[in-house]
């Protein structure tokens, strides 16, 4: 019996269902980069306005500033501050408005233990600095952005904010100008999202 040989074939991968899901995930992550809110504290919460929008354009050099309580009633540590919480670090605003040390529950340990607050002043004379050394214009570039729990009286908030503007010495020796522009977090209002979303 004769058996004819036929030419091997070779089988071709069909890419139609890989760029599609590549589109997808590109959907995706568009989408989800949207609802993201850069270098939020959840220990912060917002007040509600009615005013509160999302920004339209996002900043090209942001730097946000999260002033809030330390609070976790489930270790017995009552509510301090109002600190601002610098990395891992707790700011104090000042001297006189805010605790010099607080009290966290430390989860590695298991047990609370005491932070020593540092001044927040000079915290933000180095973010001043990073920022000009890298050849940004803290006055004209940069958007500092307050997220302040609704419990922050106005008035450290305003605190907060003079002492951004309060000029610095760069790296080269010179004379800056601090931070010019500011923009308030705040959530909206259940009514006003309503309106919102009823609106054409």
């Amino acid at each position: 019996m004769r058996i004819n040989k036929t030419d091997p074939v070779l089988a071709e991968v069909d890419m139609t269902p890989m760029i599609d899901i590549v589109f997808q995930l590109i959907a995706f992550f568009m989408v989800i980069s949207n609802f993201e809110q850069t270098q939020a504290d959840e220990r912060v919460r917002l007040p509600e306005d009615v005013l509160a929008q999302p920004p339209t354009v996002k900043p090209a050099h942001e730097l946000v500033l999260n002033v809030g309580f330390v609070r976790d009633p489930d270790h017995g540590i009552p509510e301090q501050g109002p600190v601002v919480f610098h990395n891992a670090e707790f700011c104090r605003i000042t001297d006189t408005d805010s605790p010099g040390e607080v009290m966290i529950f430390n989860r590695s340990s298991g047990s609370n233990e005491t932070r020593q607050t540092v001044p927040f002043a000079y915290r933000l004379e180095q973010e001043k600095r990073l920022f000009y050394d890298r050849g940004v214009n803290p006055a004209e570039e940069v958007t500092v952005i307050v997220r302040a729990d609704t419990r922050v009286p106005t008035g450290l908030v305003q605190k907060l904010i003079q002492m951004a503007q309060e000029p610095f010495t760069g790296g080269d020796g010179t004379s800056q100008g601090g931070f010019a522009k500011f923009a308030l977090k705040a959530e909206q209002t259940a009514a006003s999202r309503a309106f919102q979303t009823r609106s054409p």
